[in-house]
């Protein structure tokens, strides 16, 4: 018997014996079926292949669809099941003519491939660089000399600017890369971030010194941050995660500059992780110091200069940086929202600020006992001072004294 091909379009067998065989086991199948419905796909007939006979008669049906602008080839082996084990005659399969179906076999191959994977040809990689060179930016002048790239804002943000480079016209559907356009999109953030998309490394530079010009308190070592962003239209999902990548649907504007604030913040909060790390190292030799000598040699002045370092860097990145606001763009729409959370996960932001602000509570204590000692020296001195003072007055007094007795 014949496997079941559902749906099936109008066909003709044509045998050939290539010697008498004892039984009738071909079969004809002349009568018509139904008209199928039409679809959003077709196929046709690509050829006709022969194949050799064997103790089973076998035919290999080539099929070729159309869907759109898709192509896609699907071929079947046609096998007739007989008791007899007499070889048998070759077969030719003719179509009759192209049909429409909804619905051919139980697995047609589609660009995709079996497994549902996708080719590499349907997505694009876009990568990302974040970089922090220095404490503040000014954002105004900063506009005033690039109006010409500069995409006006969509949230209520107003500590970054995002910069256009390239075809400034190109705009093609939701996505700003879809195209396959060279555009670039640098986002400035007013602390000191700056998040490079589809740049390449070696045009860093002059990026770089376009900020440069409207930077301030930049920084003797510059931080650097890479990451991914693959834009694949085929994708099942609005997102999928990897490691150091995300995947989108497409990446458009609001994309960019969800995914360049939180680039941002985790560059910047390295910085004053490092900074931080560095009281903490200074502490300690203090520390180490004062448990081989049982004192210490700072003085006042040094110690505030770290007590106001340790303030500035905490209210920069409460402040500044807004680690803890949630951005316009992902209270807006949930699927940048699930951007936002994913990306803060990956980075680990609310892990580093916890760990920064434990750090920050070792300084404070540091800080709070070392005052308490120079402030007993002081008092201490001061304590001495009185002393001298009133021994001072004692001796003059009985100076006094013996100088009118005699």
């Amino acid at each position: 018997m014949w496997r079941s091909i559902r749906q099936l379009p109008s066909f003709s067998v044509r045998t050939t014996r290539t010697q008498t065989l004892p039984y009738s086991s071909i079969l004809s199948l002349s009568s018509a079926l139904p008209k199928p419905q039409p679809s959003s796909f077709f196929f046709a007939p690509a050829k006709t292949l022969r194949s050799a006979a064997t103790s089973y008669p076998s035919s290999i049906i080539l099929w070729t669809f159309n869907r759109g602008c898709c192509n896609a080839t699907r071929s079947i082996a046609v096998r007739c099941i007989s008791s007899f084990p007499t070889p048998q005659p070759e077969m030719v399969v003719d179509w009759n003519d192209a049909v429409s179906c909804s619905e051919v076999g139980d697995g047609v191959e589609d660009k995709n491939g079996d497994d549902g994977t996708l080719e590499e040809g349907t997505k694009r990689s876009i990568p990302v660089r974040a970089y922090f060179f220095s404490t503040s930016v000014d954002l105004k002048g900063l506009v005033e000399q690039n109006k010409q790239n500069f995409i006006p804002p969509t949230s209520r943000m107003t500590n970054y600017v995002v910069l256009k480079f390239g075809d400034l016209s190109s705009s093609s559907g939701p996505g700003v890369f879809t195209s396959g356009s060279d555009c670039c999109f640098m986002v400035v953030f007013q602390y000191g971030s700056i998040v490079l998309f589809n740049i390449r490394e070696c045009d860093v530079d002059q990026y770089l010194k376009i900020v440069e010009k409207h930077a301030s308190g930049l920084l003797p070592e510059m931080r650097k941050d890479e990451y991914e962003v693959i834009e694949m239209p085929t994708l099942n999902t609005w997102m999928q995660a990897g490691l150091d990548y995300i995947t989108l649907q497409f990446l458009n504007i609001d994309g960019i500059r969800t995914i360049g604030s939180v680039l941002g913040q985790s560059i910047a909060l390295d910085y004053y992780v490092r900074q931080v790390d560095g009281m903490v190292a200074e502490f300690t030799d203090i520390n180490r110091g004062m448990e081989k000598t049982g004192t210490f040699t700072m003085d006042s002045k040094k110690l505030f200069q770290i007590v106001g370092k340790a303030n500035s860097n905490l209210a920069d990145v409460i402040l500044k940086l807004g680690l803890f606001e949630r951005s316009d763009i992902a209270w807006k729409d949930a699927k940048y929202a699930i951007i936002w959370e994913f990306l803060r996960d990956e980075f680990e932001l609310t892990q580093r600020f916890a760990s920064l602000d434990f750090k920050l509570k070792f300084v404070e204590h540091n800080i709070r006992f070392l005052q308490e000692i120079l402030q007993n020296r002081k008092s201490d001195f001061l304590e001495w001072l009185i002393i001298v003072l009133i021994s001072a007055e004692i001796v003059i007094s009985l100076y006094d004294l013996i100088k009118r007795s005699l």
